[in-house]
């Protein structure tokens, strides 16, 4: 029989946050520590195992848990390695499963944020249920995870499922962080919004909230504060946003057939103001055999508690 708990570890490029989590998704207890603390990835390690064993002791809980989910940038599910993560101070490739699993004597799964976001989603979120859907995270950049009856896709490598690197633009694209140009990140992103408000206000002369602030420096929320203050060129930034957005999900949707996308990160707060144009450009766009077929939903998953659940649900799929 399964243990009642399992650990989820969020290591993100500044904190690495963790959590112990029951069956149906309640977050028992949680900390945080620094990852880029440590130059050794070992002494990390130690640490991580030293802040995790004290969570465990504090919450009665030893001997109760049955697996360790970790969600990490470049976190490669197939070898359990993270390979290429630009924010982490140690060498690549690091072997992360392997060493938490000999530290801590109990089974580690390791995948990347994105695609840790889609296991949590359909374990205690939205996509319960749900044998095909996508999850898109739109944070500061767009990732997704793709799920095809029942199993994320990792593909041939453990990479799949970077949809936030399909090109929307193929002429004069905005450059990307990745080094090609006209990639939905760059536009869709909590950046890529911050980005937009930027060009809409030096190419246009409309009043507007949003020029009293510091151009260099608008963020995605200063642009959803506008908007719901009534600024139009605000609303129309996040037009343009859900406009690509909704595209983007019409060509997706050619892909997988998905019941569902679900929609989770920072952006996903703007409500209506993302959602209205994604559904109006989704509609336009797809291929009429799935019109009135897929539904676009938010996350149901709680932000603060988000990483760390999906993170954790990777930790029910270990049988002993």
């Amino acid at each position: 029989m399964a243990k009642p708990y399992v650990i989820g570890i969020d290591m993100g490029g500044t904190n690495t946050a963790f959590g112990i989590v029951d069956a149906r998704g309640n977050v028992v207890a949680s900390d945080s520590i620094k990852t880029g603390k440590h130059s050794n990835f070992d002494d990390y390690v130690d640490e991580l195992h030293e802040a995790v064993t004290r969570l465990i002791n504090n919450n009665d809980a030893e001997g109760k848990i049955n697996g360790i989910g970790i969600g990490a940038p470049n976190g490669n599910y197939y070898t359990g390695m993270i390979e290429g993560a630009p924010n982490l101070p140690w060498p690549s490739p690091i072997p992360l499963a392997k060493k938490i699993t000999e530290k801590f004597g109990i089974t580690c799964l390791v995948t990347n944020d994105a695609n840790a976001a889609g296991v949590g989603e359909m374990t205690y979120g939205a996509a319960r249920g749900m044998k095909d859907f996508i999850m898109i995270t739109l944070g500061t950049g767009v990732g997704s995870g793709i799920v095809v009856n029942g199993q994320m896709v990792y593909g041939y490598d453990g990479f799949a499922g970077e949809l936030g690197h399909v090109i929307m633009r193929r002429s004069n694209g905005r450059m990307c962080g990745c080094g090609r140009t006209g990639c939905l990140e760059a536009y869709c992103s909590a950046t890529g919004v911050a980005r937009t408000a930027r060009e809409f206000l030096e190419i246009r002369k409309d009043d507007s909230k949003l020029r009293e602030l510091d151009i260099a420096s608008i963020t995605s929320k200063d642009v959803y504060d506008a908007a719901v203050a009534g600024d139009q060129l605000a609303k129309e930034i996040f037009e343009y946003t859900g406009n690509i957005l909704g595209e983007a999900l019409a060509d997706f949707t050619a892909f997988s057939a998905p019941e569902a996308f679900v929609i989770f990160g920072g952006l996903a707060k703007s409500g209506d103001l993302i959602m209205n144009p994604i559904k109006e450009a989704f509609d336009k766009n797809v291929l009429p055999l799935w019109r009135g077929k897929v539904k676009i939903l938010f996350s149901e998953m709680k932000e603060a508690d988000a990483a760390i659940l999906g993170a954790s649900a990777l930790g029910w799929e270990i049988k002993e």
